[in-house]
């Protein structure tokens, strides 16, 4: 239980931890209450409508992408998140004040959604790099997951409160206190004790280092996978809000305290999922693997299920393998990736994750109007085994990966153990050819990590310091 919250006995992570857990309540009520106020207030169970408010929040992150990574690594980033938060808070008090007013209209929506993009575009890959500056490298794939627990378990609370607070005093009120949530992780990053920070290199102005990020991923095929699996799952699989949204109210006629529920439900399992990654030291392809599997089968089952209640409940194991997916996509970047780079890999990462939604929220809200919300939770399900089948491929051609039958009565080809006295059966095991490309390819983003941040102490020229060995 200690190693699941070791982050937490730092001063500067606890604080930042907790000011962020609010703000995320606050972030998530947002979410609830701007969805269904598109839903049901301003048009008639327009799931279509949903999918363009979606897309035009979450498509700055992939058209700023060239900017966004550099500014992470070029300027102070708790400056930076001191100005992206309070703009933030100012947006959603802007939507909240409208909307007490009656005077709101779904294209006001669609501008502060896209305002809200542009502002989300740049903090994301800010706040994802500053986590790396709270805590020691050793720590690392704690904090995040533990990120992950504060944002999901937000999740839990956020849209159940917003359902009942909708329901209440109303949709206004509700972006009005995300605003206000804003305040406390604004007070966390002011009282940060600064010379605590784990502070990395700043990267100084010069040309092509825009190119430079690009080329960095690019040379590198782990990443690219994982950038694979993230997109695909991340354009038509993590369209909760439409699948929810259209659930409640279409197939299953409930209120907003209903839908609020099932985005509840994902969150019980994210954030279980969330706190089991916590305890892992390092992030696990396989663990990778088997989460874009399960995501694929729990949605599909989740699309069969009869009633609310059934449906809610595999909700859970929908979230549980949903965050498991993407705590170990974040980490294995963040930890494999040059901290001279994280900033702009962090950029492409998140343009990669959020960007897609441009793409599939449209395509997905399309399908559950024409075909019905179970068919759109069918494209999720999809989605996590094209995931899976595009990692295996790349473990079974690029690392050589191979099932291979082995008898008992013969030495262990990889141990050389020799059996027990009888034995004799098949079986079956996960190897590699013998050939050492699975090492080779395990070890690469090591040895270019550890060449890079030499390369930054040197002050050696950047050109021979991103390519990995």
């Amino acid at each position: 239980m200690t190693a699941m919250f070791r982050s937490l006995s730092l001063f500067n992570y606890r604080l930042w931890f907790a000011g962020a857990l609010v703000s995320n309540v606050g972030t998530w009520m947002q979410r609830t209450a701007q969805d269904w106020l598109v839903l049901t207030d301003l048009t008639d169970n327009d799931a279509t409508a949903l999918g363009i408010t979606m897309a035009l929040q979450f498509a700055p992150p992939i058209l700023m992408v060239p900017i966004t990574g550099l500014i992470a690594d070029r300027f102070d980033r708790r400056r930076l998140l001191m100005v992206t938060q309070l703009s933030m808070g100012l947006l959603g008090l802007g939507l909240g004040l409208l909307v007490l007013t009656d005077s709101v209209q779904l294209w006001m929506v669609y501008l502060f959604a896209l305002l809200l993009g542009v502002a989300a575009a740049i903090d994301a890959p800010v706040r994802q790099s500053f986590v790396s500056e709270l805590v020691p490298p050793g720590h690392l794939t704690n904090a995040v997951s533990l990120n992950s627990a504060s944002f999901n378990g937000a999740r839990l609370v956020g849209p159940a409160v917003a359902g009942v607070l909708i329901a209440t005093i109303g949709t206004g009120w509700v972006f009005v206190i995300n605003a206000g949530s804003f305040a406390a992780v604004l007070l966390s990053l002011r009282f940060i004790r600064v010379a605590q920070l784990e502070l990395k290199p700043a990267v100084s102005r010069a040309k092509g280092q825009i190119r430079e990020g690009f080329r960095y991923v690019r040379s590198r095929p782990d990443l690219v996978v994982v950038f694979v699996m993230v997109f695909v799952i991340g354009t038509f699989g993590l369209n909760f809000a439409i699948f929810t949204s259209t659930m409640a109210s279409v197939e299953f006629g409930v209120d907003a305290s209903g839908f609020g529920l099932l985005s509840s439900s994902i969150a019980v399992g994210s954030l279980v999922g969330a706190l089991l990654s916590a305890r892992r030291e390092k992030p696990r392809w396989r663990v990778l693997v088997t989460a874009a599997l399960a995501f694929g089968v729990t949605c599909l089952v989740a699309a069969l299920m009869p009633t609310y209640w059934s449906f809610a409940a595999v909700l859970v194991t929908v979230g549980l393998a949903s965050i498991t997916l993407m705590t170990t996509a974040n980490a294995t970047v963040q930890l494999t990736t040059a901290p001279r780079m994280r900033g702009r890999v962090m950029a492409l990462y998140m343009a990669v994750f959020t960007g897609g939604t441009p793409l599939g929220a449209p395509v997905v809200g399309w399908v559950a109007n024409v075909a019905g919300p179970r068919w759109a939770i069918g494209v999720a399900a999809a989605s996590g085994f094209v995931a899976a089948g595009v990692a295996v491929a790349w473990l079974v051609r690029g690392q050589h990966l191979r099932v291979r039958r082995v008898h008992d009565g013969e030495p262990d080809p990889v141990t050389g153990a020799l059996p027990l006295l009888g034995a004799g059966r098949f079986h079956y095991r996960l190897q590699h050819d013998g050939d050492g490309a699975a090492a080779r390819v395990r070890d690469a983003a090591a040895v270019a990590r550890e060449r890079d941040e030499a390369a930054t102490e040197l002050a050696v020229d950047e050109g021979t310091a991103t390519r990995p060995s």
